[in-house]
């Protein structure tokens, strides 16, 4: 009641004043930004980073509670220090990614968020891409770099080089020759008594002929990275060729496959 003695306008001008508090404390309560670095890798089991000589590893950072993406891109850079990754003691808090391919982000983050963290590697090659994911809080201004997060990712890559897809050929040209390329997710090479030993790993060709079980070839180091054997076909038909290549080691195992035409 007394806002109203000597001036009938008070109220309003109260009204006023408390409507501009509400408007400004929700502004003044919002923390302000700070950029957050986050650097992320992709690692071949058993092997090196994977980087641009593979078409990268695709990252993509989510807000794990959202859905929401963040960050998105793929890793660029070499596959690292073999020496450094594959031959000398690590010590704890060793770094050995040297160099390696990476995928950097800065992110303006206002309060902490947990964010989810996918990979995709190798990109470019679908037939043995394989995503794996992580999850970690991010604090704003506490960067993630150096190092970074690793994400680890098994497999080998296996290209199927002959028989060519949807090839025609004739019986009478049989055997064929069954070849493929197999190669660490890196990219590192196999071969006989090397660093990624060929003669130690499992390679063979599973083969359907019209959808049934035909044969099952073994196929041995022919060359770096490649295996070979053959195939007799006894009849024209629809052939389906599987091939596999598994180190017994590690666990780490990759396919490709292949169908073509025997008439």
């Amino acid at each position: 009641m007394n806002f109203y003695r000597g001036n009938r306008m008070q109220p309003i001008k109260l009204m006023t004043f408390l409507l501009t508090c509400l408007l400004v404390l929700p502004m003044a309560s919002v923390a302000e930004t700070q950029s957050t670095d986050i650097v992320v890798r992709a690692k071949s089991k058993d092997a090196k980073f994977i980087g641009t000589s593979m078409g990268g590893a695709m990252v993509r950072i989510r807000d794990a509670e959202s859905g929401e993406i963040l960050a998105e891109g793929l890793t660029e850079g070499s596959t690292g220090n073999t020496d450094l990754i594959m031959k000398e003691p690590h010590r704890r808090h060793q770094s050995i990614a040297e160099g390696a391919a990476a995928f950097r982000a800065s992110l303006e983050l206002s309060e902490p968020v947990f964010v989810t963290v996918e990979v995709l590697a190798p990109y470019i090659k679908k037939q043995a891409r394989v995503a794996a994911q992580t999850q970690v809080w991010l604090v704003p201004g506490k960067h993630l770099d150096g190092e970074g997060l690793v994400v680890e990712i098994p497999g080998l890559v296996v290209d199927v080089l002959s028989p060519q897809t949807h090839r025609y050929t004739a019986l009478a040209d049989a055997p064929f020759e069954v070849r493929a390329n197999v190669v660490m997710m890196c990219g590192c090479p196999i071969s006989d008594g090397g660093l990624w030993d060929g003669s130690k790993m499992e390679v063979a060709a599973l083969v359907k002929k019209d959808g049934r079980d035909f044969a099952n070839i073994p196929l041995s180091l022919a060359d770096t990275n490649t295996f070979t054997g053959e195939l007799k076909p006894d009849s024209p038909g629809v052939y389906q060729v599987l091939i596999y290549a598994h180190d017994p080691r590690t666990g780490n195992t990759g396919v490709d496959r292949v169908s073509f035409i025997v008439r």
